[in-house]
């Protein structure tokens, strides 16, 4: 990202505090799976990586190391067959060697990505439910505590 794409990108969550740092789902998490196939995708340095799950805060992937070893980096999120991306910072804050899965939060996400990524996730539980439900009824999961 340029610096002008750094002036345009918005922090999305505060830095977790030690009481956060024990117990990370505080947000609802969703599979990122739509039919039983991936259907959101992450592109970290030109790297196509199906996400394993998604939430307002961050991503979870399979990876044999945590991304930029820890560092911050750019990514670019997107949807299975949906022109639509959503991109901007992250940072990986967990790393599960045993099942190789490396957990990520959001540092910031560019213009409105804050937005379109909550209607991703509206989108995609009201498509996933197992019985009708209303827009703002996925919005509540979406913004609710994690139901797990």
């Amino acid at each position: 990202m340029s610096e002008h794409d750094d002036a345009q990108s918005r922090p999305v969550a505060p830095e977790p505090d030690l009481a956060d740092s024990a117990e990370r789902r505080r947000i609802q998490r969703f599979l990122a799976l739509r039919r039983g196939e991936p259907w959101f995708w992450v592109v970290i340095d030109g790297e196509r990586i199906p996400l394993r799950d998604i939430s307002i805060d961050g991503f979870a992937i399979t990876a044999e190391a945590p991304p930029a070893a820890g560092e911050a980096f750019d990514f670019e999120l997107h949807r299975e067959g949906v022109p639509d991306r959503i991109r901007g910072r992250a940072q990986s804050v967990n790393f599960i060697a045993s099942v190789a899965q490396a957990g990520c939060r959001f540092l910031a996400l560019e213009d409105d990505g804050a937005e379109r990524l909550r209607d991703w996730l509206v989108a995609l539980v009201i498509m996933n439910a197992s019985v009708r439900i209303s827009e703002k009824d996925a919005a509540a999961i979406v913004a609710g505590p994690s139901l797990i």
